[in-house]
């Protein structure tokens, strides 16, 4: 992955639907050139292009990463919890915590419900600490490519 690659990716998390023609000026390359830069890298499978939705503009006011302590393999917590509809994504850690699971629900007490009656009932789970983040939520999916 060269510098030109790594401005076309710079551009595609400003804005994932930039047109070829606006893209290629903006990395110093023409518009197909641009096309096929993109086309090379999602055929590498270097990058995915893919939506995002902002969970709290689909109806979610209670937001909480948790940090999910476990007896035994997190494998099978973080698989029988991403079954949920109110978890966005789970990562294993090999921090203080197990597993990091980010959940999103309608209300304060719909998350204190979730946390209390779904994940600390899954088999192996230990401890969980939820750090919650309520009202106007900005996810930005930003990652530095270089």
């Amino acid at each position: 992955m060269d510098e030109i690659d790594r401005a076309i990716l710079r551009e595609l998390q400003s804005d994932g639907r930039i047109a070829y023609a606006d893209l290629g000026p903006k990395v110093g390359l023409s518009a197909s050139a641009a096309r096929q830069r993109l086309q090379r890298l999602l055929d590498a499978k270097a990058v995915q292009v893919v939506g995002v939705t902002d969970p709290m503009a689909m109806g979610g006011q209670a937001m909480a990463l948790l940090g999910i302590g476990v007896d035994g393999d997190p494998r099978a917590v973080a698989d029988e919890l991403a079954g949920r509809t109110e978890v966005i994504y789970s990562v294993l850690t090999s921090g203080g915590f197990d597993l990091f699971v980010e959940v999103v629900a309608p209300g304060p007490r719909d998350l204190l419900d979730f946390v209390n009656d779904v994940v600390r009932a899954v088999e192996g789970v230990r401890e969980v600490r939820s750090f919650p983040y309520f009202g106007i939520h900005t996810h930005r999916f930003l990652w530095d490519v270089g």
